[in-house]
């Protein structure tokens, strides 16, 4: 791909993401390519279908968060940890405008769950691996529960915003953090 079309498929994704974070999926496909600073006509040359489009923005940003992930486990640690699981919350805060067409059932859709599995299971677990070596987190944790309980934590709250996930995901933290030796206690001690 030439460098012009290379930037014009950034700036749509982009814009993309912006726009279904805001509008949906179904948000008028001028409003993505003036964002972007393209023509309608480029937006459809790159994604003849609208599901093509949204397919790439998760993929951008499962694939962003993944190398985020092995980046950090080159220098684990506990801050390294916390500043990915963020990012990662923020993906899920603007993954919100595209769930009803993931759950829409419509075969487009069908591969991302094993997609997102794929690209960031083994990202994350090279990263609590690396951190847990360390002694800043408790040994053991799974890469799918983390995936999965930051996804239920940053699950849509009435008036709320992606401050209360991040929020709730501090604490997940917070917990990770527990040594390990009063991982089996309760709170009554």
């Amino acid at each position: 791909m030439r460098a012009d079309a290379q930037r014009n498929v950034a700036a749509l994704l982009e814009a993309a993401k912006t726009v279904f974070a805001r509008s949906g999926v179904d948000a008028p496909a001028k409003e993505i390519a003036d964002l972007a600073g393209v023509g309608v006509g480029t937006l459809y040359r790159h994604f003849p279908q609208r599901s093509d489009l949204v397919v790439a923005v998760l993929q951008h940003g499962i694939d962003a968060c993944a190398e985020a992930a092995l980046a950090a486990a080159r220098e684990p640690g506990a801050e390294a940890l916390a500043a990915w699981l963020h990012q990662y919350t923020e993906f899920l805060s603007a993954k919100r405008g595209l769930a009803g067409a993931l759950h829409s059932g419509d075969p487009a859709f069908g591969a991302l769950p094993g997609y997102f599995y794929q690209r960031l299971e083994p990202a994350l677990g090279a990263l609590l691996d690396a951190t847990a070596t360390t002694g800043q987190i408790r040994a053991g944790a799974s890469a799918r529960d983390l995936l999965t309980a930051v996804a239920l934590l940053c699950s849509p709250v009435s008036d709320e915003g992606i401050a209360y996930s991040q929020r709730m995901v501090a604490l997940l933290i917070d917990g990770l953090r527990w040594p390990a030796s009063s991982a089996g206690r309760n709170l009554a001690g």
